[in-house]
């Protein structure tokens, strides 16, 4: 898909509501299958006042996992330290396996609007200037070894920093159908 057209199509899906479409209980069962997937197809959408992550491959809503995030405050992220998650059109900058949390897919944060925002917000005083706008804000499975696990997903126990964390076996399923570059858009 050209990228053009990428971007139009996900300012449309940003307006449209995520429910009516398609049985979503039959999305939270179904497994992705790399082989059966285009990543080049794929972007992610992250709603994060229904905490859910959605898988589209073009227009196709392929799956829907339960994530959680930071903090209770669902507003944009603003400084280092505030534990939102930030809102915007973000890539999947990196991808590894990672010892605390089964894995980890970096997003460009902060990117070319994310500082926009930032800069703005100092110059309006929302922000400190000596703040710093952070970054390392990825997607990531539960921190077993710290004694978080699944039931924080189930029962949307935010824990994070401003990451994205889902349960680990999802984030596995997750990890293998994604290439770096896959667009993910943050809403509220």
């Amino acid at each position: 898909m050209k990228k053009c057209c990428h971007y139009w199509l996900v300012a449309i899906l940003l307006l449209l509501p995520l429910s009516g479409f398609v049985n979503e209980s039959d999305l939270y069962s179904v497994r992705l299958n790399a082989a059966n997937i285009d990543p080049d197809k794929v972007f992610l959408l992250i709603d994060k006042s229904d905490y859910r992550l959605y898988v589209y491959e073009d227009v196709t809503l392929r799956k829907i996992y339960k994530v959680v995030f930071g903090n209770r405050d669902q507003t944009d992220k603003q400084v280092e330290g505030d534990r939102r998650t930030p809102e915007g059109t973000f890539h999947i900058l990196s991808k590894r396996v990672d010892k605390s949390w089964s894995r980890f897919m970096l997003l460009d944060y902060p990117n070319e609007d994310s500082w926009q925002k930032f800069h703005q917000r100092q110059s309006e005083g929302m922000v400190s200037a000596e703040a710093s706008i952070g970054g390392a804000i990825g997607i990531h499975g539960v921190e077993y070894n710290s004694g978080i696990r699944d039931n924080y997903v189930e029962g949307r126990i935010n824990w994070t920093l401003g990451c994205i964390s889902m349960k680990n076996a999802d984030v596995n399923e997750l990890y293998d159908v994604l290439k770096v570059g896959t667009p993910v858009v943050i809403r509220r």
